[in-house]
């Protein structure tokens, strides 16, 4: 593509030292560039790409976009407002817009996320039609392919771009389910992307090291709504204390849902139990009922389940065919998920607030009356330090034993991280409270500390089969170390 063709309908300040050159590909990191790509200046939180232009041209880059002009190179440079901002228009333009025709559904939300993309997935693929799904695992081109890698939840928009691209062109796949992240909005990594559905799961605590404030967070969540065009679809859990003011964000002309439990809404779950199996309610909809059985437990998968019904409805996609792709699923990696019967154990996500306390009722639900709830946990270094007393508090007041460890420490003492979450207790009772800062000793404590009766939850990191410590990053997945303490027990 040609440098013009590229910037025909950009919004740029100035062109320097233009020539019409051919660009082949979009860099942003100097070290991967490749001969004739545009190189992107951005300017981020801890590095600014204006001071890697020349070793970026050293690669083959043939043009810059900048924010202000680089001194001492001859290849043309685009002066924007903002790099960080328009690196998605860029991108939307070399890739010629592959959102435009595809069925593309987001949904944002502090929790639920994965779950919900994945049971889309599931509900279009049971209605004869694919469904590709790109999220914190990765993406994947169907429910029963290989996850391939994604650095962030949702990608930085060159590739996610090419990923669409991929998907469309190749994968002849026309519908995508995606994550998205407060992050991505912010930054606009998804910025020139087209959806045809947004669906909200609810909003907690987290990430307030990024925005500051819960207000700061809602906008940037709500942004995907406001961004919808008349004839597109918005989900919304009513329930949830920001789902009004996710509501009004939805501009005229989108054919708005809601879904709930405790408040009416469009799409209701009524009646529901729990047990050791899962979780069983009444769906309400359109005056009709239907009986639902999930071999998914907790309330927070009966709210997944709610989202993802109503997508499948605001898609037009027949109910039954909806309960019949969910009642045989089984779960996400890292969410929930069982690893060992007698203790069970269950390894999950939780690494918020909300996250913690919604994992640990659902445990108590499923925990027998002789035996104790145990909650293993730790939170990241680098990040929102203000949850740390909050869920350790929360997971004293519901669990019968708690132990605190390393979650990903990065630059922080693991020390610090955990007096942090001390700070919340009550109490430090040993019988109750045990300390461990190394993540695998404290699973192995497991071991002498949990009776076949007792449910244990592992939370924090799910899915993650590594940890990030201060100067490198190891192999460690806590479902791996939990089925070898328990290795011989009942699975």
């Amino acid at each position: 593509m040609k440098l013009d063709e590229l910037i025909e309908y950009l919004k740029y300040k100035d062109l320097i030292n233009f020539k019409n050159v051919e660009i082949s590909g979009i860099s942003y990191n100097s070290q991967t560039t490749k001969n004739g790509d545009i190189f992107i200046c951005l300017v981020g939180e801890h590095a600014d790409g204006h001071l890697y232009a020349q070793d970026a041209i050293s690669h083959g880059a043939v043009a810059l976009l900048v924010e202000h002009k680089v001194e001492g190179v001859n290849v043309p440079q685009i002066q924007v407002s903002s790099t960080r901002l328009q690196i998605a228009d860029i991108a939307d333009r070399f890739y010629s817009s592959p959102s435009k025709g595809i069925n593309l559904i987001g949904v944002t939300g502090t929790n639920g996320k994965t779950t919900v993309t994945h049971l889309i997935q599931k509900i279009i693929e049971e209605n004869s039609q694919k469904c590709a799904l790109i999220g914190t695992l990765g993406y994947k081109l169907s429910s029963t392919s290989e996850y391939r890698n994604a650095k962030h939840t949702t990608p930085q928009a060159p590739e996610l771009q090419a990923t669409l691209r991929m998907i469309k062109d190749i994968e002849k796949i026309d519908n995508v389910v995606m994550e998205v992240s407060s992050h991505a909005l912010e930054q606009n990594r998804v910025g020139g992307c087209r959806f045809n559905g947004a669906v909200f799961t609810n909003l907690t605590q987290d990430h307030l090291d990024y925005h500051i404030t819960m207000d700061n967070y809602f906008k940037a969540k709500a942004l995907l709504f406001q961004r919808l065009q008349e004839g597109c679809f918005a989900v919304i859990n009513i329930d949830d204390e920001y789902g009004d003011k996710f509501l009004s964000e939805v501009p005229d002309g989108v054919n708005k849902l809601t879904y709930g439990i405790k408040k009416d809404a469009d799409v209701m779950a009524k009646d529901v139990n729990f047990s050791l199996n899962g979780a069983e309610f009444t769906l309400a909809y359109a005056d009709k009922i239907y009986p639902v059985n999930l071999h998914m437990n907790g309330m927070f998968s009966v709210y997944n389940v709610l989202a993802a019904i109503t997508s499948a409805i605001a898609m037009g996609i027949d109910i039954n065919i909806a309960l019949k792709a969910l009642q045989n699923v089984h779960g996400v990696a890292g969410r929930f998920e069982v690893v060992n019967k007698k203790p069970l154990v269950i390894v999950d996500y939780a690494h918020t607030p909300d996250g913690l306390e919604n994992v640990l009722k659902a445990a108590r639900e499923i925990t027998p009356e002789n035996g104790k709830l145990i909650c293993l946990f730790g939170c990241g270094g680098d990040r929102d330090a203000t949850k740390r007393p909050k869920m350790g508090a929360i997971a004293q007041k519901l669990a019968d034993k708690i132990i605190i460890t390393s979650d990903n420490p990065r630059s922080e003492n693991p020390q610090q991280i955990i007096t942090d979450i001390i700070a919340g207790l009550k109490s430090v009772d040993p019988e109750i409270v045990t300390v461990e800062p190394d993540r695998g000793q404290a699973i192995s404590m497991l071991k002498n500390i949990a009776e076949n009766n007792d449910v244990v939850v592992i939370a924090g990191k799910g899915h993650e089969d590594y940890q990030i410590l201060a100067d490198r990053t190891i192999h460690f997945d806590d479902r791996e170390e939990a089925r070898k303490v328990f290795a011989g027990s009942v699975i």
